[in-house]
């Protein structure tokens, strides 16, 4: 009699893979496109065998500088960001059960930019040192949140509760610096507070993409406990999680992927807050969000920057598309989960 329950139950097993496997498939082909485009059309079009010979080294007139300076980096840079942003977003999300635990509402981006903001302003730093400075501060700020969130474990509500408030001390710190802040360094805080991949180069990304390998790779490696953590702390419990060790490292490698992506690129509004929900309703019911989250993350900031760039009356960082974009959303997401305790 158990034969066909099992056998129902592998069979639902393997549809669930199959389209897990199909929406990574399409959200790769939709990054890859993504990718193309940007490096295609701009102000200008570009001929692929232009770009072939460029990328191989060879010196195409205007090519080289285009696409090896200019397009080229943004879109690498794109990549990478949107990818930090969409798996350390989803992370806190499904680890706290909650839409609402996003990095930008929990107070870790602001804590990263407002590290960032006193570097530039009133230290007079730049480059390696004010990303240093914003990787630090995103950590402290997300281990101040959990230490008084923490009460007999971590519920999801208290967190995104102090973490708001702490995001709400953060924003009036960051207010008075530039209140103060000469003109020749406000308007670089102010560009980096945007959120914006303008003036990318191939440098940039190299300390990102290490991050990216380190703490993604950390935080890959605790996927299935990250899955059991979806089920409640006392079912992750009996599954054999060890839920607050798990926590605290799935924390360290979101954090980190996050605030190294907000070093680089500043906060991109949103993306870490929209990824996961989108990669949600994509996937289903079932499946890790991990990569699927990172894919929409990433697809999200390429598209983003390009809109703001090509196709609106003005030019605008990605950050205040990205923005335009989540805030509606946020609105949206925040009366769905007062109807209904929603979650990813």
């Amino acid at each position: 009699m158990l034969a066909p329950i099992i056998d129902s139950i592998v069979d639902n097993r393997r549809r669930h893979a199959r389209r897990h496997a199909l929406v990574i498939a399409v959200l790769l082909t939709l990054l890859a496109a993504s990718f193309l485009l940007t490096l295609l059309l701009g102000q200008s079009f570009t001929p692929p065998g232009d770009i072939v010979r460029a990328l191989m080294g060879e010196d195409v007139p205007g090519v080289a500088f285009t696409v090896g300076q200019l397009r080229l980096p943004r879109a690498v840079l794109s990549v990478l960001a949107g990818l930090s942003f969409g798996l350390g977003g989803v992370a806190f999300q499904v680890m706290l059960r909650n839409p609402l635990a996003s990095p930008d509402i929990i107070g870790i981006s602001w804590g990263a930019s407002a590290a960032a903001v006193f570097a530039i302003v009133v230290l007079s730093l730049k480059g390696p040192m004010v990303s240093v400075l914003a990787v630090t501060a995103g950590l402290g700020v997300a281990l101040l949140v959990y230490a008084l969130s923490f009460r007999n474990g971590v519920a999801g509500t208290r967190l995104i509760l102090v973490g708001i408030g702490v995001s709400a001390m953060l924003e009036s710190f960051i207010a008075y610096i530039l209140s103060n802040a000469p003109a020749w360094t406000l308007q670089e805080a102010l560009r980096w507070l945007t959120g914006s991949v303008n003036g990318a180069q191939l440098g940039q990304t190299l300390p990102l993409l290490v991050a990216l390998v380190v703490f993604g790779g950390l935080l890959m490696s605790r996927a299935r406990d990250l899955e059991a953590l979806r089920l409640g702390d006392d079912t992750a419990a009996a599954l054999g999680v060890r839920v607050a060790g798990t926590r605290v490292l799935i924390i360290v490698a979101a954090v980190g992927m996050i605030a190294s992506a907000t070093a680089i690129s500043g906060p991109i509004a949103f993306v870490a807050f929209l990824s996961g929900p989108i990669a949600a309703r994509i996937v289903g019911s079932s499946g890790s969000l991990l990569i699927p989250s990172a894919l929409v993350g990433a697809t999200l900031v390429l598209i983003g920057d390009y809109c703001g760039q090509f196709l609106l009356a003005s030019r605008y960082p990605v950050g205040v598309v990205t923005g335009a974009l989540g805030a509606p959303y946020l609105i949206f997401l925040i009366v769905r989960v007062n109807r209904s305790g929603g979650s990813l």
